[in-house]
């Protein structure tokens, strides 16, 4: 499987992503520009985490703008996998490709700290490795991971299973303790943990790694076997 990296300006969790899918997890991978026209040849997205163009606006706002988002709303419409992680995950929820918005931590301190999350569902691509109920621990750094949303689109991600991830002790006042969600076609997840810095035994947790092997499983399971 050949994953895109995508690099915005400001990305530096991209040297981390790299990492994860290629030394720890052994599948090809190639860093993307936030200026390319084309995902044609790769089979799944990251989306690291950082700060795209210094985040100066709004976290996010302005990557989605990027030309290489088209691209991947086309990939995404297509049920191929797009994982964006922390920066990542603002920009999914800023081009319009997952639900609600990320705001300043409640406390407005910036957290950098190893976290438990709670696994919600094992519906989707990235999930079906996990144990719905199974307590994991994944790092967290980020300023602004407050997930809010309606109470409308709460109940959806409630009724359609989009809920990903949960926090134990919720770090930064997220809604409903949310950490992570999906798209309504599970194709797209969205999280503000760091799953690439919880592959190895050397960095405390090995908890992430599955959420790679369970999405990697997946596509070859749906593409590669039946091309």
């Amino acid at each position: 499987m050949k994953f895109a990296v995508i690099v915005f300006p400001g990305s530096n969790c991209d040297v981390d992503m790299y990492h994860a899918v290629v030394d720890a997890l052994g599948e090809e991978a190639e860093y993307v520009s936030s200026t390319a026209t084309s995902l044609v040849g790769f089979d799944g997205v990251l989306l690291p985490g950082g700060f795209s163009y210094g985040d100066y606006l709004r976290c996010g706002a302005i990557a989605r703008f990027a030309p290489v988002m088209s691209e991947v709303q086309r990939f995404a419409d297509e049920g191929k996998p797009v994982l964006g992680v922390c920066n990542g995950f603002q920009i999914l929820t800023e081009a319009g490709l997952l639900p609600g918005g990320l705001l300043q931590n409640e406390g407005q301190t910036f957290l950098c700290e190893t976290v438990t999350l709670r696994v919600e569902n094992n519906h989707s691509l990235f999930l079906t490795n996990y144990e719905v109920g199974e307590k994991i621990e994944i790092p967290i750094a980020h300023g602004e991971g407050n997930y809010v949303c309606s109470e409308e689109t709460l109940q959806e991600l409630h009724d359609n299973r989009q809920i990903a991830f949960k926090y134990e002790n919720n770090p930064n006042g997220s809604m409903a303790n949310i950490a992570g969600i999906t798209n309504k076609q599970g194709n797209v997840l969205g999280m503000m943990p760091h799953p690439e810095r919880a592959v190895e035994a050397l960095l405390g947790s090995t908890d992430g790694k599955r959420l790679f092997e369970s999405m990697i499983k997946n596509w070859r399971n749906e593409y590669a076997y039946h091309a």
